[in-house]
């Protein structure tokens, strides 16, 4: 059995489901090629920079990447002058991710590029505008999904912190 994100439990995956998988993975293959300069990680990196999201930690979490992951495509990003980093306003320790003139146009070209692949694929199919309303739905539904792993990592993190911390003053 298979649960929605409701908890509401579903037969097995069927064969829509499926050819959904495979038409996904194949189109993230043609997203990549459409943009020859910026990877699908630098573009994600860029955009949620551009939403507000400022710390690498944060967008490792929001990302599903890993720290190293994140870090090296920062790092690949300020080399090339799309992203700088500044310290933050009020905690000395941290920095903050800042999008640069140059990657906000780099951002917007390549969102601009993969809308026009995305609109072009949707026109071949039988209602392309229910089939790009879905596909916003599902990155809204991507998102929810996202927010609740980090919670619950950040959940899970502070109770074994709090555990080791306890296990250690008990020595």
């Amino acid at each position: 059995m298979v649960e929605l994100s409701d908890g509401t439990p579903t037969a097995p995956p069927g064969a829509d489901a499926r050819a959904a998988v495979h038409s996904l993975t194949r189109i993230s293959r043609i997203l990549e090629r459409s943009i020859p300069e910026l990877s699908l990680a630098d573009f994600r990196v860029l955009s949620a920079v551009a939403e507000g999201e400022a710390r690498a930690s944060r967008l490792a979490q929001r990302l599903a990447l890993g720290k190293p992951a994140i870090s090296s495509t920062v790092d690949s990003l300020v080399r090339r002058g799309l992203l700088r980093r500044e310290a933050h306003d009020t905690d000395q320790r941290a920095v903050d991710l800042v999008l640069t003139a140059a990657g906000d146009a780099a951002r917007t070209a390549a969102e601009n590029e993969l809308a026009v692949v995305v609109t072009a694929l949707a026109a071949g199919t039988d209602d392309p505008h229910a089939v790009l309303a879905a596909l916003a739905a599902l990155g809204d539904e991507i998102e929810r999904r996202q927010a609740s792993f980090a919670a619950a990592r950040q959940t899970f993190d502070a109770v074994t912190d709090s555990t080791v911390a306890a296990t250690e003053a008990a020595r």
